[in-house]
């Protein structure tokens, strides 16, 4: 992977199939030769140029010199079988993200299942200084390209595949919901969510991907308008807005109002349930009272509420609410009729927090220059 300073070729995995055939053909190359890379990238998972075994050597050298081959490396793995698990990624320039991989196991969801979730970032930090999130504690660095965020799901599969000896697919599933405001970077998002989902790509079901955003109204409007079918999450995190506004600057600029209206012309568009996002904080949002306007909320949007107990993130002085009033919240939910699961998970347990992990290695890198 090049370094901070060196001069980047493009990365391949953000080269379409058909732009890859239009450069072979420039180069006399045939066609085909650009579906076999595309193959080799997108779904065998090839660790290196030298892997791709059915190219000739000139071939592999040639794209050697033209192209990246992967933006991300891994810096850092906590985590395990039973629980989630976090990568933190460091990219050419330096500097860090964050995936995460979520099984589907009675410890986390109360069911059993062989699904496995991929969370990734969209953004170095984040600019919306939501008050309890770890991602914007260092402020707002820069947008991922396309190759960044495609690369984080390239480089799991890779990982599960050394692992386990498998050429089987591990990621079933796709959350647009790690670090960073996913639609604030809207464009390479969707540039990268074009490979992705593409059959030629990582074939992805456009359903089986999810874009959470914090309520940019305009960029869930333009969402709705492109054709493919993802799924929106939306993090909520209060049901009205004097609660909401406490812990969620966006809200004064896109206050709840504005943002259910847009909510519901997504699923008025795409026909499709939205996910309310809310993550639960000890004497801040967990009141019973919450518990019904979130209801009437979810009801009004035909949306399924998912409640997460808030993850520790070190230099807040916020809490989780105790088990016993995570389940009264969930009771009194239910009692109004709301679908609605509640997370019990482990992942507290290595920072789960998105951006706590590159905030510890930022400090510990900088204990060490000193």
């Amino acid at each position: 992977m090049p370094r901070a300073g060196a001069t980047m070729p493009p990365a391949i995995s953000s080269i379409t199939r058909e732009e890859l055939r239009a450069q072979f053909k420039k180069q006399g190359e045939s066609a085909y030769r650009a579906d076999q890379v595309a193959q080799w990238v997108h779904q065998k998972y090839a660790e290196n140029w030298e892997a791709m075994t059915n190219l000739a050597k000139r071939l592999r050298e040639k794209m050697s010199a033209d192209y990246t081959f992967s933006t991300v490396e891994l810096a850092r793995l906590e985590g395990d079988d039973d629980s989630t698990r976090k990568f933190l990624w460091r990219l050419c320039d330096g500097q860090f993200v964050e995936s995460v991989l979520i099984p589907a196991s009675p410890a986390l969801y109360g069911e059993a299942s062989d699904r496995h979730t991929l969370c990734v970032s969209t953004q170095v930090g984040c600019a919306y200084g939501c008050k309890f999130c770890a991602s914007g504690l260092d402020g707002f660095k820069r947008n991922l390209n396309p190759a960044e965020i495609v690369d984080q799901v390239l480089a799991v599969e890779r990982w599960h595949q050394q692992q386990d000896g498998t050429t089987e697919r591990l990621i079933n599933n796709l959350v647009i919901m790690g670090m960073g405001e996913p639609l604030a970077n809207y464009d390479n998002l969707l540039g990268a969510l074009d490979i992705l989902n593409a059959g030629w790509g990582a074939n992805i079901g456009a359903r089986k991907i999810t874009i959470s955003t914090s309520g940019l109204v305009p960029q869930i409007d333009k969402l709705a308008a492109q054709p493919r079918q993802y799924r929106l999450a939306i993090s909520l995190h209060g049901a009205t807005d004097e609660v909401r506004q406490r812990i969620m600057p966006i809200n004064q600029k896109y206050p709840l109002a504005d943002l259910l209206a847009a909510a519901e012309r997504y699923q008025r568009e795409k026909k499709s349930m939205i996910t309310l996002e809310y993550i639960l904080i000890a004497g801040v949002n967990d009141h019973l009272d919450q518990a019904k306007h979130l209801a009437r909320i979810g009801h009004r949007i035909h949306a399924k509420i998912n409640l997460i107990p808030y993850n520790k993130v070190e230099g807040l002085k916020l809490n989780r609410p105790s088990e016993p009033v995570q389940e009264a919240f969930l009771a009194a939910l239910i009692s109004e009729g709301a679908s609605v699961t509640l997370r019990r998970e482990k992942g507290h347990d290595i920072d789960a927090a998105c951006g706590q992990l590159r905030l510890r290695m930022e400090t510990e890198l900088a204990a060490n220059s000193n």
